[in-house]
């Protein structure tokens, strides 16, 4: 009988509570990416904030994918130490972090570095940067698309923004910057009506600006969920992200149209069983995602049990097959949010042919690597 697909024969090794990448699951998504965009490498720009890992980049790199979206400066510098030639920061570059952007262009020439702008001030700081460096960064006008995060509204102070760029020393006008995070639907068809209508207004915009003598090279749109919907027009550079890893928060709302695997799973153990029908793991909230309300994360084992209490290294459960565990025996358990959970383990053990084979920092965890 073939076990269970997290099974993981030396898993004695492993001291828990531990992050495991599931390689082939990883290949498979990704594989499954490189689908749903038509089969073109370059139409991707995959975002790095979900895994962090600079092998996971090294494996996206070897299927032709080059170009990819940050969140962090330490991100940014990962993607180009492993060899990305076109890295997106999508986040507003103020004070020091301007400045850091600029000294990781001069630090990896081969690389063309950009950055979001929704304010002349954050034009002024990136701008003041890269003279000084003596560098080029590209620039991104981020729209806001309906989310109300970050960016500006599709209209006139956007254009001028554009204009101010076209000027602009050692700055490069890139493109336009629209983040959906607030369509998640479960289904698709409302999904689909409301990315539609949240991207009018960019469309007009992108047009305007090519009909001002704008050259709009690359429209960066959506995240995970409107990922499939935004693959379906040819003009679009597509960037999900929890795609890489998934979780079953996004696996529970999508299970036809993005039928991503689970590729992260966290071992924890039995530590304790404090009374009838109770059982105690370690796996605390300093070890996943504690920003979702409970079940934070759903074992294979025990996909039913009920959460007691969670506190910073202990997790308590409630199930009628308590008797079944014994103290010392793992579990397998999903993040019902993945992103912020890598980010709390410092490495990874890589799971391939049910053995842990090797071990992968999480490369980007902290917010500085050297710049």
């Amino acid at each position: 009988m073939q076990p269970a697909w997290f099974h993981v024969e030396n898993e004695a090794e492993i001291p828990s509570p531990a992050l495991l990448f599931y390689r082939k699951r990883i290949e498979h998504n990704l594989a499954l990416m490189l689908e749903i965009a038509g089969g073109d490498p370059k139409r991707l720009r995959p975002h790095v904030k979900t895994h962090k890992a600079a092998e996971v980049i090294a494996m996206q790199i070897r299927l032709g994918i080059t170009r990819f979206k940050t969140s962090t400066i330490a991100e940014s510098e990962m993607c180009a130490a492993v060899g990305a030639t076109d890295v997106l920061l999508a986040m507003p570059c103020v004070g020091i972090n301007a400045h850091r952007l600029a000294d990781l262009a001069a630090k990896f020439p081969e690389t063309q570095f950009s950055s979001i702008v929704d304010a002349e001030e954050t034009i002024a700081f990136l701008a003041s940067a890269a003279q000084q460096q003596n560098v080029t960064l590209g620039v991104y006008i981020e729209i806001d698309c309906g989310m109300g995060r970050t960016g500006i509204m599709p209209g006139d102070e956007a254009a001028i923004l554009a204009h101010v760029l076209k000027d602009m020393p050692r700055l490069q006008f890139r493109g336009i910057h629209a983040y959906d995070g607030h369509i998640h639907d479960d289904s698709l068809d409302v999904r689909r009506e409301r990315c539609d209508a949240a991207f009018a207004p960019v469309l007009q915009f992108r047009c305007r600006l090519q009909g001002e003598g704008i050259i709009v090279k690359e429209l960066v749109a959506g995240g995970s969920p409107t990922f499939g919907i935004h693959a379906t027009y040819p003009d679009r550079t597509l960037s999900p992200g929890t795609t890489v890893l998934w979780d079953f928060g996004y696996g529970d709302k999508y299970p036809t149209d993005l039928p991503f695997q689970p590729a992260a799973v966290l071992l924890a153990r039995v530590i304790s069983k404090p009374g009838k029908n109770r059982i105690t793991l370690d796996l605390g909230h300093k070890s996943v995602a504690p920003e979702n309300p409970h079940p934070r994360v759903r074992f294979e084992e025990l996909p039913d049990a009920v959460v007691v209490m969670q506190s910073e290294e202990h997790l308590v459960l409630e199930t009628e097959r308590a008797h079944e565990f014994t103290i010392g025996q793992a579990l397998h358990g999903i993040p019902r949010h993945v992103c912020p959970t890598v980010s709390m383990h410092g490495e990874a053990y890589v799971i391939d042919g049910f053995k842990t084979t090797e071990r992968w920092p999480i490369t980007a965890r902290n917010r500085l690597i050297t710049v």
